[in-house]
């Protein structure tokens, strides 16, 4: 029983790890640059399957499934949600607020409706199975191989973890956050805002790409239903909950978020009677929601609130 509980703690480390990845890429978005990025969902769900199309073992009725090494399905898959959030960044950052948020949900939507009817590459409602997960040929417990994923990601994590905290306190991060406070100052000290946007919009999706990538590498299995809207809601609730702007607070609410998301459900499943087990993700939802709402309520700077950047010349 012992075992089963740390193997079950160390599957959902390795999800919680991941989730964080893909809040980090949201939090340069929102809590560094104020870009209201509300089709998350989609830009995980190109990394997923860029790295499944890339790595899986070739099928005849399939186009992609090229078998390449699985590094090469890693970088393919940040490849791929870079170009489609430069191509979106191109078309959509001209706008603002809830019009951002409406036309990136809808994009996203699209994204979803594509992967679910392009059956040549995506495999349709079927989903592309036997995705190769790396070095699991070394690993003969399943349990064994899990504690290594998750060291794999918690290294992902802390690369990427330290590379975005580099970023947002050099000159760079601090001129995205001269952008979100006060736009039209950035413009007369002569900043390039639509430029500086863009980039962080690209660089946040490229993460949020290699947070999906991860995850088929982990479940080996990849389908239109596991990137539905509410995996947007989910991230968002983390990065808010946790605190915009602050890289720690991401994180944290991660494993917080989620940890109340698989306990909920457990437990709805425990006592909800079986004839209402269908209601059991709308009670979780409304939980995350109302945890969502106190939050904005009675903390809206969240766990961990933002911390102010000094420039290394004011020390």
């Amino acid at each position: 029983m012992t075992l089963g509980i740390v193997s079950y703690l160390t599957f959902f480390a390795v999800v919680v790890t991941i989730l964080g990845i893909a809040t980090l890429g949201l939090n340069l978005q929102w809590g560094s640059t104020g870009l209201f990025n509300a089709g998350i969902v989609g830009f995980y769900g190109i990394g997923a399957y860029a790295q499944a199309i890339l790595t899986a073992a070739p099928r005849p009725e399939l186009l992609g499934n090229f078998g390449l090494p699985w590094i090469v399905g890693i970088v393919g898959a940040m490849v791929c949600s870079a170009l489609m959030a430069a191509l979106v960044g191109l078309v959509t950052l001209r706008l603002r607020g809830d019009y951002l948020a409406i036309a990136t949900f809808g994009i996203a939507t699209v994204l979803q409706v594509i992967a679910l009817n392009w059956d040549g590459l995506t495999g349709g409602s079927l989903g592309m199975t036997s995705i190769p997960r790396p070095l699991a040929s070394l690993f003969s417990d399943p349990f064994a191989y899990n504690v290594f994923y998750l060291g794999l990601t918690l290294a992902a994590a802390a690369i990427v973890y330290v590379g975005l905290e580099r970023i947002i306190r050099s000159p760079w991060g601090r001129v995205l956050k001269a952008i979100r406070e006060d736009e039209t100052a950035a413009i007369a000290l002569g900043k390039n805002a639509a430029r500086f946007r863009f980039e962080a919009f690209v660089l946040g999706c490229t993460v949020t790409g290699l947070a999906g990538a991860l995850y088929v590498s982990f479940i080996g299995f990849v389908g239109p239903f596991d990137f539905l809207p509410i995996i947007t809601f989910q991230i968002w609730t983390m990065l808010i909950v946790g605190g915009s702007g602050n890289n720690r607070g991401a994180l944290l609410c991660s494993l917080i978020v989620w940890a109340l998301w698989t306990g909920s459900g457990t437990l709805i499943s425990r006592i909800v009677p079986a004839a209402y087990q269908t209601q059991g993700g709308a009670i979780q939802s409304i939980l995350i929601g109302l945890v969502l709402v106190l939050t904005l309520m009675f903390k809206p700077r969240g766990l961990i609130g933002e911390e102010p950047v000094v420039s290394r010349h004011a020390r």
